[in-house]
């Protein structure tokens, strides 16, 4: 009988039983200064940039690689 966190796989000549632990730590945050993301404006070609007004990492419709420089092509 397997416990509620295990989870046993069968195949004709082998039986393999995994069981579930807790999850562990998660990574770094996306910022050491704890800065966010928002990307809710984004569009094809958007530049990451930090607003520094309200502090977060920006992609938006208006700083993308096409208005950096006159052309744009890199």
């Amino acid at each position: 009988m397997s416990s509620p966190n295990s989870v046993t796989v069968s195949q004709v000549s082998d039986t393999t039983t995994v069981e579930i632990t807790t999850q562990g730590p998660q990574g770094p945050s996306f910022a050491s200064s704890g800065a966010t993301m928002n990307d809710a404006s984004k569009v094809d070609g958007s530049v990451v940039f930090f607003d520094s007004s309200s502090g977060t990492f920006k992609a938006d419709a208006t700083t993308t690689k096409l208005t950096l420089v006159n052309g744009g092509n890199f």
